[in-house]
């Protein structure tokens, strides 16, 4: 038999260690097991009421909503499905600006310059709608400053747009104190929590969130699937950002892939169960990375705070060694930089350059994220790759001057 293989598919890399579980993570096996029945054996449409089909499909979705609100301390008739975060965060910033203007007169959206590209690219949205928008600098360390931001604020302001745990440098934001600022002066506070659910405690009544965005793909869920948490009392109301049949609550219209529902119901439940053992487990391989590496390179600087930041992240500048030539040389290695394409040319993260970092610094600097398949081995290896990399890049540059 042959062993050739059709010449329209790309040939398979050998697949190395993956070290980059916050731009998307494995999908957990105990999640495929529950979802595989709803793609074959149970069908139906969940939103077709004459028969069983529909009934139990609907079911499913109903047991996985309550699922997701769970993890969030939130009521069921509280969460709406969407295909990811990026549907999520565009319907609850525009969806929520365009209502309080239409209905309140607030027509200003606050937000931060670390946010996700979604976010700001909504925001810059609104503005060309006509709405006041201002996107606010961050401390040194990636957080907040809450001085600023309440300075932001007035009875204008319709809702301020804070990430609960940014996607490059891994820091945790103060929601209950940013939330104490936006409700004094009126407004609504939706969070980005695609980076958090399932890393960190997140209650939306006792942290004081008003919209909450969340992804499948980040915990161990399908791709293709999320959610937003939409505050019932006191009642946070949005404009859908499209029609159609007014599923959801007539906010987010279209049939519901009841198999991604239900991913995304259990692979929230078992964020929660096994949160605190897991976050205790990847902070070990974090310091013994960081140990291992340290002791091959000298002292390295981490981007954003060390002590406010999720255990499975670290972004490390080497400065000296350019990012990109440092994955090409790390043969075997996953990770990544936070640097972003366009018109063909790579440009420093807009993240790390938010902090103050200067545009060489950024180029040099990526993002290393532990996950739930990650062993210890694997970090003791990664280590040896990433270090000999740097050692080879910059020995590259130093013959080459």
């Amino acid at each position: 038999m042959s062993d050739s293989r059709p010449t329209h598919l790309p040939n398979r890399r050998p697949r190395g260690i993956y070290l980059d579980y916050q731009a998307t993570t494995p999908t957990d096996p105990r999640v495929v097991e529950v979802m595989l029945p709803w793609f074959t054996e149970q069908f139906g449409n969940p939103h077709s009421d004459a028969h069983a089909y529909g009934w139990d499909a609907e079911e499913a979705v109903e047991r996985a909503r309550g699922q997701v609100a769970a993890s969030l301390n939130a009521d069921a008739r509280e969460i709406v499905f969407t295909s990811g975060a990026t549907e999520s965060n565009n319907l609850a910033i525009k969806g929520a600006a365009r209502f309080r203007r239409s209905h309140e007169g607030r027509n200003r959206v606050v937000t931060l310059e670390t946010e996700h590209k979604c976010v700001l690219e909504s925001t810059r949205a609104l503005a060309r709608e006509g709405f006041e928008t201002e996107i606010l600098p961050v401390r040194p360390d990636g957080l907040v400053d809450l001085d600023r931001l309440g300075a932001a604020l007035d009875e204008r302001t319709a809702l301020v747009s804070v990430m609960a745990v940014n996607n490059e440098i891994g820091v945790i934001q103060p929601l209950p104190a940013i939330a104490e600022r936006v409700h004094a002066a009126g407004a609504w506070l939706h969070v980005d929590a695609a980076q958090a659910v399932g890393k960190v405690p997140l209650d939306v009544v006792t942290a004081g969130i008003d919209l909450l965005s969340l992804s499948g793909h980040k915990l161990y869920g399908p791709k293709g699937v999320g959610a937003l948490y939409v505050r019932r009392r006191p009642r946070v109301r949005l404009e859908p950002l499209f029609d159609g049949g007014g599923q959801e609550r007539g906010l987010r219209s279209g049939t519901l892939p009841t198999p991604l529902c239900v991913g995304l119901g259990e692979a929230c439940s078992l964020a929660s169960a096994e949160r605190e053992a897991e976050a205790s487990r990847l902070e070990g391989l974090r310091q013994a990375f960081l140990a291992a590496i340290e002791a091959k390179l000298g002292p390295i600087a981490a981007n954003g705070s060390l002590e406010a930041r999720i255990p499975g992240n670290l972004n490390l500048c080497f400065p000296g060694a350019p990012a990109d030539k440092i994955m090409a040389a790390a043969r075997g290695l996953a990770v990544s930089t936070g640097s972003a394409c366009s018109s063909a040319a790579v440009e420093p993260s807009y993240v790390l350059r938010a902090l103050g970092l200067s545009d060489a610094d950024a180029a040099c600097s990526l993002r290393i994220g532990f996950g739930r398949m990650t062993t210890a081995e694997e970090v003791g290896r990664a280590a040896d790759l990433l270090a000999a990399a740097v050692v080879a890049v910059r020995a590259a540059a130093a013959a080459a001057e």
